[in-house]
């Protein structure tokens, strides 16, 4: 953690306002979620913004019901905000239509989920290589670019196992391989460590902060582990559907 930690207050954005586009990984604008339910109308998120530069690791913290989810289900381009617009890579994705959403999300968004969301009839490998499979690449090159992954990962002799004879930790690391597949622009991890003990969970949360650091991978991580959230580069905390603030750890 460094010596000098910013509280922002809400109106502020962390990122000036000339910082080079070409530095951006995600701009959220005033991004506001309104859900119509039996009792009224929810709102889930209200008028949010930030920037989130390339290489940067953030979570986003807060307690239930804040809409952490929410925006993840935003900048993953999994839900269309009421009103509001996200740039991935300078994209203003929900200008889209859902075809090339999905297309855009297969390609620069890479996903990490508590449950692992493994498909356990299938081994590690095919796990893995699926998501470049659907985007176009060769079985050949989706195989050398899994095997790589895999053994970067250190689990790249689990290439013929199934999901469910793993442990935790394992099945987490071959759920960040599948996440890396594409060379995403963006990873979003949304309790990455909520479903493992806690030495196994520092150890894939420094996984993490390595892919972040050395490898300059964008991170965006929901958790409710506050040591987690201060040990990433910066947190962004929400409170009924607003950031109440943006702290640079």
């Amino acid at each position: 953690m460094r010596n000098v930690t910013k509280d922002l207050v809400v109106e502020k954005n962390l990122q000036d306002e000339n910082i080079d586009n070409d530095s951006i990984a995600l701009r959220a604008e005033n991004v506001s979620k309104i859900y119509d339910t039996s009792a009224g109308k929810v709102v889930a998120l209200d008028k949010v913004s930030f920037t989130i530069k390339k290489g940067q690791f953030v979570s986003i913290v807060g307690p239930s019901g804040s809409g952490k989810s929410t925006v993840l289900n935003m900048v993953g381009a999994l839900d269309r905000p009421t009103s509001g617009k996200i740039y991935i890579d300078g994209i203003d994705i929900f200008s889209m239509n859902d075809s090339e959403i999905a297309t855009l999300r297969n390609k620069r968004i890479g996903f990490i989920f508590q449950s692992f969301n493994l498909i356990n009839r299938t081994t590690v490998l095919k796990n893995v290589k699926l998501p470049g499979i659907i985007a176009g690449m060769s079985s050949d090159v989706a195989d050398f670019r899994a095997l790589k992954i895999l053994e970067a990962l250190g689990i790249d002799d689990k290439k013929n196992q199934k999901p469910v004879n793993l442990s935790g930790g394992q099945q987490q690391r071959v759920a960040i391989a599948r996440s890396l597949i594409n060379n995403p622009s963006i990873i979003l991890a949304d309790e990455p460590t909520g479903n493992l003990d806690t030495k196994t969970g520092d150890d894939v949360f420094a996984m993490m902060k390595n892919l972040s650091h050395k490898f300059k991978r964008t991170i965006i991580m929901v958790t409710h582990n506050p040591e987690l959230a201060e040990s990433t580069d910066r947190s962004i905390m929400l409170r009924d559907g607003r950031i109440e603030k943006d702290v640079i750890n």
